[in-house]
């Protein structure tokens, strides 16, 4: 991989920089005066077993024998990035939020317990179960149907809905087997930090039941900046027909203005409660439009990089702008609305059965697509030959295809764009074994 510039600017090590955010990076404003470096690469930091004192003393050797200056340690990544980074940075009096605001977030069972201090009214029923237990069972006052997940874990890996006791015993069976991949690293953070004792008892490989939350999916980006919190999108999500699964994630929401005036109010008493600093947040709230209830499904200590370019549509400036920002001192404030399109969409191409990739697009036939069909750019997701259903980073009901962008002027036109991509795409896909 090559870094965005060769000059004598600022130094910036990206933990986990891949081809496609490098691009987006040099979009951002000044990007001139950048020269972003890798530092550790995606697969090291997210495929097989995670050996946590190796990356760290991996990232630590690439740093030390770095000739110039290091001057900003960022990463858009959840964990392990998401705890390298502060380590990293305060190790060498870069800017960065502290490592135990971070794991706040991170551990999932710490954020609900920070959340139900400041935001009870946005927090559904929760607690642990006991994977040690011969039978487990769920805890006491969270009903069916609930979300099985571990404490920590990668994007939707090992989170079930279950419904009922047979799908729970199935759902624990399962995880049991899975949660040390990330949780047994996990606790070499936790080791880090002086704990809450109901944290400490959980530790990092703990298992979290929560209630079953029903409505609209709606995500909240935005940073902390000398101490104020700042909400800078509000984004809606759309799920597949009868599915828990993302169809499009879309830019700017479309919800009552008294809706997103709490939404914003929680997520600013919330991240302050947290405690982070000089950093970016994303928050993913249901909107149940029956009732008006909003609540928290979780907190992220980083900005999605996968709305970078929804951003860019709609504000003319990707997110990894303010990450940037923050990392060097500076204010990331932008004025929003500058873009080219009225909304922005991340689109997802799903299949919801198993099989074996025989044949993807190729690059000649993403760039056609891209080139025919303004404001949309195609991230193909699988590589020929594998089994969907061992893709990391997936959930337990589908696998992604593709990641399509669109930038349009209204919610048809998004619709009609993603349908001509999707129409052009060509995979082909064997019926597993």
């Amino acid at each position: 991989m090559t870094v965005s510039q060769e000059n004598q600017g600022l130094n910036i090590f990206v933990v986990g920089l891949d081809e496609d955010n490098l691009d987006t990076l040099c979009a951002v404003p000044g990007a001139e005066e950048f020269t972003f470096h890798p530092l550790l690469s995606k697969d090291e930091l997210q495929h097989g077993e995670i050996d946590f004192p190796e990356l760290l003393r991996k990232a630590r050797a690439t740093l030390d024998a770095f000739e110039g200056t290091v001057d900003a340690v960022v990463g858009y990544w959840d964990f392990p990035v998401s705890t390298l980074v502060p380590i990293l940075a305060q190790e060498r009096g870069l800017r960065s939020s502290s490592l135990e605001s971070i794991v706040r977030c991170e551990h999932k069972y710490w954020s609900r317990l920070v959340q139900r201090e400041v935001a009870p009214e946005a927090v559904p029923g929760f607690g642990l179960v006991d994977l040690n237990a011969e039978t487990p069972r769920p805890p006491e006052g969270v009903s069916f149907p609930m979300w099985l997940k571990p404490v920590k874990s990668f994007s939707s890996e090992l989170a079930f809905g279950v419904r009922d006791e047979a799908e729970f015993r199935k759902a624990v069976a399962e995880i049991r087997q899975g949660i040390d991949r990330v949780g047994g690293p996990f606790e070499h953070i936790l080791d880090r930090l002086d704990l809450p004792d109901e944290v400490a008892e959980a530790g990092g490989a703990a298992c979290l039941a929560e209630e079953a939350l029903t409505g609209v999916q709606v995500a909240v980006e935005g940073f902390v900046h000398q101490g104020e919190v700042v909400v800078y999108g509000v984004l809606d999500s759309h799920t597949y027909p009868n599915s828990a699964c993302f169809l499009r994630h879309q830019y700017p929401a479309e919800l009552p203005e008294e809706t997103v005036e709490r939404i914003v109010d929680i997520s600013r008493r919330v991240i302050g409660r947290v405690g982070m600093e000089s950093v970016t947040f994303s928050i993913e709230f249901f909107y149940d439009p029956e009732t008006g209830a909003v609540n928290i499904l979780e907190i992220n200590p980083r900005h999605s990089q996968s709305h970078a370019e929804m951003f860019e549509h709609v504000d003319g400036v990707p997110n990894h702008h303010r990450m940037i920002s923050l990392a060097l001192g500076r204010d990331p404030r932008v004025k929003q609305g500058d873009g080219p399109f009225e909304y922005g969409a991340k689109w997802y191409y799903r299949v919801f059965r198993d099989g074996v990739v025989r044949r993807i697009p190729t690059p000649d036939e993403v760039a056609r697509i891209e080139r025919e069909i303004p404001g949309v750019k195609v991230q193909i997701v699988p590589e020929e030959g594998v089994r969907l259903s061992e893709m990391p980073g997936q959930d337990s009901y589908s696998a992604e295809l593709a990641h399509i962008y669109v930038g349009a002027d209204s919610d048809k036109e998004l619709e009609a764009k993603y349908d001509r991509a999707v129409e052009a795409l060509e995979f082909v896909i064997d019926d597993a074994a």
